[in-house]
């Protein structure tokens, strides 16, 4: 073990210029009820599903409470805007302010869940049979989408590189199967990490518009992105490209808070929103409640300093577990991820005689996302959630060290 890791790399202190900690012991996390920390039994450390280990922003932390304080459960309805209106409208400050992207808030529809959302998306814009091409490895939900409205999988493979994974824009003339009519795109990519940069994004829109097809574009890390980077939103790379783009965002990962159930699907052009509505109609997606409404506007117009400490936190966070993993376990080979707090995590070297992820949920204790739930070809994987601590990171990191010497 590295005799002093935190002189390994620069860790953060986790608070922000106001001085609030986000940062939660091991204790207070268990406490939480949360799917994350109550799946597996106490023994177990998890760094599995994507939720960050840490407190909520002071901001939104605020509108929630002032909420409860009071009593205002009620059907939301603000004599200004309507509720959906409002979040449409500070999608679109947020877009233009972030990416210099000009969204329409007519555009916009404020739905409870994204998953849902992309199952929506798939059902109105595709037939049955039809192909559906999704990067792989990929977000479980997205092959779920595809199978399970009886379309076909068109499974587009990474290939890593020097500077990551990759996808190569060749294999949609090689692959014998019906050419896709719908593109899932996740940028940045769950689980590898990667953000697609823009000479990659402008030949994928190029082959998008000659091939016409529509395109899901699923940017909820957008951002989280290290080392001075600027995501590209997909829609933005000109209009031709815009009017076939259904694009999901929230404000749940950027700033911890999945279960407010608030995010938006933005489509690119009033055609392509029509399409969508003539067979999925609004109602069916749900109406978001005034706790999701008033979290999501006050972490989108309020909570960006909270977020840039988080952000700082994180980076430090993937150059830590990097170099450990590294200097330590050169058994486990990973491309540091250049967005979201995920990494990819490749066992291989290992020679397993078993999914990694039975390997280190049994020997180590330490429940990853298995690798398998990605991609059928990828049991030697884990994908490892580092949005936490330094003190529970380094618990992971030496249970896992055991384990693969005692294997």
């Amino acid at each position: 073990m590295i005799g002093n890791r935190e002189a390994t790399v620069c860790v953060t202190d986790a608070a922000g210029s106001t001085g609030q900690s986000f940062l939660l012991s091991e204790s207070a996390l268990r406490r939480r009820g949360s799917l994350k920390w109550d799946r597996y039994d106490p023994s177990v450390l998890p760094c599995w599903v994507a939720d960050m280990d840490f407190d909520m922003a002071d901001p939104i932390r605020r509108a929630v409470a002032g909420l409860s304080a009071a009593g205002a459960f009620h059907y939301p309805l603000r004599r200004s805007r309507p509720p959906d209106r409002l979040v449409a409208d500070a999608f679109a400050e947020r877009m233009e302010k972030r990416y210099a992207w000009s969204v329409d808030p007519d555009c916009t529809l404020v739905v409870t869940d994204l998953v849902q959302a992309l199952y929506a998306a798939v059902t109105a814009l595709t037939r049955k049979g039809e192909g559906v091409a999704v990067q792989v490895p990929t977000y479980p939900p997205f092959r779920g989408a595809i199978e399970d409205t009886g379309r076909q999988v068109l499974a587009w493979p990474a290939n890593p590189g020097p500077g990551g994974y990759g996808w190569d824009l060749g294999w949609f003339s090689q692959d014998p199967r019906p050419p896709a009519k719908l593109l899932i795109l996740c940028n940045p990519h769950n689980p590898t990490g990667r953000m697609l940069g823009r000479k990659e994004l402008s030949e994928l829109a190029d082959h998008v518009v000659r091939n016409d097809l529509i395109v899901v574009a699923d940017e909820i890390h957008a951002d989280i992105v290290y080392d001075g980077r600027v995501h590209i939103p997909f829609a933005s790379l000109g209009p031709e490209v815009s009017r076939r783009t259904v694009t999901l965002q929230s404000a749940t990962k950027s700033f911890g808070i999945p279960g407010v159930r608030c995010a938006v699907m933005h489509f690119g052009s009033r055609a392509l929103l029509e399409r969508f509505t003539a067979v999925v109609h609004p109602r069916l997606l749900g109406q978001c409640g005034i706790v999701g409404i008033e979290a999501t506007l006050a972490a989108w117009r309020d909570g960006q300093e909270w977020f840039e400490a988080v952000l700082a936190h994180l980076q430090g966070m993937r150059d830590y577990v990097c170099a450990v993993l590294r200097a330590e376990m050169p058994e486990i080979r990973l491309h540091p991820p250049q967005a979201t707090y995920l990494a990819w995590l490749d066992c291989s070297a290992m020679a397993l005689d078993r999914p990694a992820g039975d390997f280190f949920l049994h020997q180590a204790k330490v429940a990853f996302s298995a690798g398998q739930t990605f991609d059928p070809q990828s049991s030697p994987f884990v994908r490892m959630n580092f949005a936490t601590s330094t003190t529970i990171i380094d618990e992971i990191l030496d249970r896992m060290r055991q384990a693969i010497r005692h294997r």
